[in-house]
Formats: C-alpha cells, sequence, structure tokens
C-alpha cells in the first residue's frame, strides 16, 4: 500500500460542492435583504437580475452597498480558510492559521503607519492607502520570515518557519503598539482598533474585482498543488520519495499563501479565526484529501464569513460589531462540537 492509499476517505456526498455553491448563492440573496432597509427576498432578485424593475434607491442599496460587501466577505472568507488549509499542513500543526508567517503583524504596521499618519480612511484614497501599506507590509513581513527560516541550503523546514512568523510577528505588533502609544491621538488608536479586529465596512466593487482575480488566480495555483499536499502530510522523506520536489514546493505555497493572505488582510483588516477553524472543522468531517479539503473549506469559509459580516452590520443597530468578535462567538461553538463528534467516534 502506498502512502498516498492510505488517504482514502469514507465515501461522501457526490453534490457536496454544488450543494455548497447554492447554499452560498442563496446566502448572498437572503443577506441582500437583511439591513436597515428592508427588503424583500422578490425585490432583491428583482434588482439583482432585472435591474430596470426596481425603484433608483432600491438597486443603489442592492448594488452599491450591500452585494460588495457580501461578496468581498464571502471572497476574504474563501481566502483565509485555502490559507490556513495549506499552512497547517506544510508545518504539520493543526493550531496554524495564516497569520502563523507574521503576515498579519506585518500588514498592521503597514496600515497603522498611513492611519497614524493622517490619511483618513473615510475616504476612497485613504481606504486604497491603507489597503495598499498593509498588502506591502504583508510581503515585507514573509520576505523577513524566510530570510531568517531559510538554512544555508536553502531548505526552509517547518519548525524553524514557525518560530520564526512568531519572533516576526511579535516584532510587528510591538511596532503597532509603539506608533500608536506615540502619536497620543487617541482617534488614531481609535481607528486603528477597528482596522485590526477586521471590518468590512465600505467596500467597493473595484476592491472585490481586485479580490475575485486575487482568490481565482492564487486558488488555483493552491488546487494545483493538492497532490504535493497530500504527499507533505507524511513528511518530507515521503513526499520526496514520491516524486514531490519538496522545497520548490515549499517555497511556492509558502509565497501563494502570504500573497492570497495579504490581499485578504489588505481588503477587509485582520479577520480571525476563519484560517483556523474552518479547515480544519472541514477535515474533520472530510478526511485530508486536499483534492476534497480545499474546495470545501473555500466554500464553507465563504458561507461562513458573509453570514458573520452580515450578522455584524445588523446585530446592534447602528453600531456595528467587530466581525473579529463575531468569528469567535459564533465559531468557536460549532467547533466544540464537531470536535466532541471527533472524540466520540475514536
Amino acid at each position: 500500500m502506498t502512502a498516498l492509499s492510505a488517504l482514502r476517505l469514507p465515501r461522501s456526498p457526490v453534490l457536496v460542492v454544488p450543494a455548497l455553491v447554492a447554499l452560498l448563492v442563496l446566502s448572498a440573496l437572503v443577506a441582500v435583504t437583511i439591513g436597515s432597509a428592508d427588503l424583500s427576498l422578490g425585490t432583491v432578485v428583482r434588482a439583482v437580475f432585472a435591474r430596470d424593475d426596481v425603484p433608483l434607491l432600491t438597486e443603489h442599496i442592492v448594488w452599491q452597498l450591500r452585494l460588495p460587501r457580501i461578496a468581498g466577505a464571502a471572497l476574504v472568507g474563501a481566502g483565509l480558510a485555502l490559507s490556513g488549509a495549506v499552512v497547517q499542513t506544510l508545518t504539520r500543526n493543526a493550531l496554524a492559521d495564516p497569520y502563523l508567517l507574521g503576515i498579519s503583524g506585518g500588514a498592521s504596521v503597514g496600515a497603522v503607519l498611513v492611519i497614524v499618519l493622517g490619511v483618513g480612511v473615510t475616504t476612497l484614497g485613504g481606504q486604497l492607502a491603507v489597503s495598499l501599506a498593509a498588502f506591502a507590509g504583508a510581503v515585507l513581513a514573509l520576505a523577513l520570515v524566510l530570510a531568517l527560516a531559510t538554512g544555508r541550503s536553502g531548505a526552509l523546514p517547518p519548525g524553524r518557519t514557525v518560530l520564526a512568523g512568531v519572533a516576526v510577528g511579535q516584532l510587528a505588533y510591538a511596532v503597532t503598539s509603539f506608533v500608536v502609544l506615540s502619536s497620543g491621538d487617541s482617534d488614531a488608536a481609535r481607528r486603528v482598533l477597528r482596522w485590526t479586529v477586521g471590518s468590512l465596512a465600505g467596500t467597493r466593487w473595484d476592491a472585490v474585482a481586485v479580490a475575485a482575480v486575487v482568490v481565482g488566480v492564487l486558488g488555483a495555483v493552491v488546487l494545483a498543488g493538492s497532490r504535493a499536499l497530500d504527499a507533505f502530510a507524511f513528511g518530507d522523506r515521503a513526499a520526496s520519495s514520491l516524486g514531490v520536489p519538496v522545497e520548490v514546493t515549499r517555497w511556492v505555497l509558502y509565497g501563494t499563501v502570504a500573497l492570497l493572505t495579504g490581499a485578504m488582510v489588505a481588503l477587509a483588516g485582520s479577520i480571525g479565526f476563519v484560517g483556523l477553524v474552518v479547515p480544519h472543522a472541514v477535515r474533520l468531517v472530510l478526511g485530508p484529501l486536499h483534492r476534497r479539503l480545499l474546495p470545501v473549506a473555500a466554500l464553507v469559509g465563504a458561507v461562513f464569513l458573509l453570514w458573520a459580516d452580515t450578522l455584524a452590520r445588523t446585530l446592534l443597530g447602528d453600531t456595528e460589531v467587530p466581525i473579529g468578535v463575531l468569528t469567535a462567538f459564533v465559531g468557536v461553538p460549532l467547533f466544540v462540537v464537531l470536535l466532541r463528534r471527533e472524540r466520540s467516534r475514536s
């Protein structure tokens, strides 16, 4: 029996991916109806599929305010779930998440420097500046992590990579705290805190289009590496014996995950929990084969974050709840249920 044959899964429903796609579309349509301006599902369907059959104000609410935010939430959820699944496999650590490589800390430094320096985040230009700075900070953080973790032979050991990521992340958060405290601007501190707990407020179609391209292209790269990720689950020697170029593949996948995570953080800030728990929960249900795990994790992450953001913008009326708080409050109980179910099987 080969190593890969040991990964055979229990038979799963053939229609699981189409069912999740249908659930995602239905969730998006229902989520558009929820908000301060109540809209019926029929009105939303007409606004989406027959735009000339609804009032101008309704069309504006649907197309310019709610749909881009919902689409952004789905893309960020999918991107973070994909990234988390890959990082957990590469590091062979079930507690790993996309931020383990210091990416979130680096993005925070970039965003905080722009916010504290006075670029308004309520304007389109200000939001773009914050997003670009966050993405640049994420990429620089990854470059530092890889420089610290790479051995003389060019190898990138998982353990050293994790330690380097933790160190760079702590350094980044120290820099962030120092910049905020030394600015003496309480309003800047409030805006920084709001960004670091994640928010999709003000998401527009141009940002959604960029995120869609990033998730589509980099997600395809990750999916193409499914068999290599299956081999990595057994360790480097097993992967090498199965014909996987271990170091090259690891570099490519780490770089892909870093770019994907950096783009998601640039769009929505640091949203925790999704990249940690969603892939782990899907793995508990479907097993470890990545050709099943990755697409299902992406869809589950999209649906999960879509509804978390819908709750965030409506739960307290005019006051928006930080989305990172809701992802933890909603996701942790679900994860506990899955863990208890898995324990009862063992």
